[in-house]
């Protein structure tokens, strides 16, 4: 996505609209607690601040009946606005008043229902819904550029837009969407435009940003993108994907499948390449001698000829050797896509769209289950980053999307 006037809005905490109020009426306390604020938390403010600022005046809202602060930096001449998060973009509303409703949108509440039951109209909440998605997911998400991850995990999914097939170039780390395109065909060229999305705002956090691994399915189309986008990257093959189409060729002899599930992911638990190589030559030798010729044995000896591709993995302890953790969220986000009959408008839409989906998701609040198991747990953005700026999920995801999510850092 491209810049948005919200990259020149700089979202920030406040305690209740009554602090809010005398910051703007004291440019004292209003100065030092964005001194306060930019020390504890820089990534929220431009880096060329530490250079110095001065006020520029006030912005009122006649919708909100709010005024906003506005600043001009030293260096750069730039003047921001500073919105408080108690507040929606663009003032459409006070964050109160359409969080619980944003908030059911993870399980895919129609608008017309959400019109229902919380007032308004179905079209001001598809466009509150829609507006979370211009932020860059990279930025917003990720807030510290140390903290990138480098293990990836990607896959793509059609769907449908205007009853026309398209995909979604989904990748995830750590438990968050950090990237999804929405392209027309699953072609390399396509693709790696679809994940050049990903790539291209990990950069702007990154200048110097090289993953060190991806996992992916077999789809050449995806591997050869990947290349494309990070020459150097290491392409590991989900074992998952090739235990499930041996898996699909037997799914009505339920004694070979147990077996054959059995024997494959014990080949997966070698703790070392070296195991790892010698059970599969096991593997390979067994099926020669015990499975029927046919599309059965032929898919297990499909797998025993694509060990290097699983290899690899055992040179990066941490990289992820199954596609699990991007299956889960895209089943999510089929769900979701499968309640609203997919997309309707144009591929702008689409694309914001699924951009509102994954920041959702990545500020979602876990349920009472997980917290009570962990209270040092909120949120997947809160697992990945190890904090959070506000106990509400929409006030979080406003903050961390403040300046757009696009903070430019000095290479």
């Amino acid at each position: 996505m491209g810049p948005s006037p919200g990259d020149k809005t700089i979202c920030l905490p406040f305690e209740s609209e009554e602090r809010y109020q005398q910051y703007l009426a004291d440019r004292g306390i209003g100065r030092q607690y964005l001194e306060q604020l930019r020390q504890q938390h820089p990534e929220l403010f431009p880096p060329e601040m530490d250079q110095g600022f001065s006020f520029y005046g006030t912005y009122a809202s006649a919708k909100q009946q709010l005024n906003l602060r506005r600043i001009q930096l030293r260096a750069t001449q730039e003047v921001y606005q500073i919105r408080p998060s108690f507040v929606m973009p663009y003032m459409i509303a006070r964050t109160k008043e359409i969080e619980k409703a944003l908030y059911l949108r993870q399980w895919g509440v129609p608008f017309d229902a959400l019109a229902y039951v919380f007032g308004r109209d179905a079209m001001f909440w598809y466009r509150a819904w829609l507006a979370l998605g211009q932020p860059s997911l990279v930025g917003t998400t990720v807030k510290d550029p140390q903290t990138l991850p480098v293990h990836l995990v990607a896959d793509e999914k059609h769907t449908w837009l205007q009853g026309e097939k398209v995909y979604l170039a989904t990748t995830v780390a750590k438990g968050c969407i950090l990237g999804v395109g929405v392209v027309p065909s699953a072609g390399t060229e396509d693709l790696e435009q679809g994940y050049g999305q990903f790539a291209q705002e990990a950069r702007q956090l990154s200048p110097t940003y090289a993953p060190e691994t991806v996992c992916t399915d077999g789809w050449e189309a995806t591997r050869a993108a990947w290349k494309k986008l990070f020459p150097r990257i290491t392409l590991i093959l989900c074992f998952l994907h090739s235990v499930l189409k041996i898996l699909d060729r037997c799914k009505r002899d339920a004694p070979w499948r147990a077996t054959l599930k059995e024997r494959a992911w014990h080949v997966y638990q070698a703790p070392t390449r070296g195991q790892f190589a010698q059970r599969l030559r096991r593997f390979r030798e067994w099926a020669q001698a015990q499975v029927p010729v046919g599309v059965l044995r032929e898919a297990v000896l499909a797998l025993c000829l694509k060990a290097p591709s699983f290899a690899a993995a055992y040179a990066f302890p941490q990289a992820h050797r199954t596609s699990n953790a991007v299956d889960r969220l895209m089943d999510q986000q089929d769900r979701l896509l499968y309640a609203m009959r997919y997309f309707h408008g144009t591929l702008t839409s689409a694309t914001r769209a699924v951009r509102a989906q994954a920041l959702l998701w990545n500020f979602h609040p876990f349920g009472a289950r997980t917290r009570r198991a962990d209270a040092n747990r909120s949120s997947p953005f809160g697992d990945l980053n190890g904090f959070h700026y506000h106990d509400n999920w929409l006030h979080n995801l406003l903050i961390a999307a403040s300046l757009g999510g696009r903070r430019t850092v000095p290479t």
